[in-house]
């Protein structure tokens, strides 16, 4: 200690310079290791297309009621508005997970005559999710998210 008290200013100036670099090393080489999942792989391309996701979503405010969604244990039940009901829909469901992109997952749009689908929760991992349900009843594209958390 005493040594480090009687060094020159120039070699404790070089030490210093020593530690920051040790340090912004250290740094750097936890942020390349660190994993970064972008939103989605083609974020660009879906951006330009945005504007549908907002004609959607006006639509879908515009129904009589939103896309109802009910979780017990083991599924997971969407249930469409009425003038859904006894029509043809086309679409899909992605369960996105904010926190892990492998977590996501894509399924189609498999809805009754009653206007109602279910899912199996116990196929998915535990997780905090944001649902995007994309569908199009004839030429008429809707747009709808929720989230839901599945135990």
């Amino acid at each position: 200690m005493i040594k480090l008290l009687i060094m020159n200013w120039g070699n404790k100036l070089f030490l210093v310079f020593v530690v920051f670099a040790g340090m912004i090393t250290y740094m750097v080489s936890q942020c390349i290791q660190t994993p970064v999942d972008l939103v989605d792989k083609e974020y660009y391309r879906d951006e330009l297309a945005y504007q549908q996701v907002v004609d959607g979503a006006r639509r879908a405010n515009a129904l009589s009621s939103n896309v109802q969604m009910r979780q017990d244990e083991d599924s997971i039940c969407l249930q469409w508005p009425e003038e859904m009901k006894h029509t043809v829909l086309k679409g899909s469901i992605l369960f996105y997970c904010v926190s892990d992109a492998a977590k996501d997952r894509r399924l189609p749009l498999k809805v009754d005559i009653t206007g109602r689908q279910a899912i199996n929760a116990r196929t998915f991992l535990p997780g905090r999710y944001i649902v995007k349900i994309q569908w199009n009843e004839g030429k008429d594209e809707y747009f709808t998210e929720q989230p839901v958390t599945i135990q």
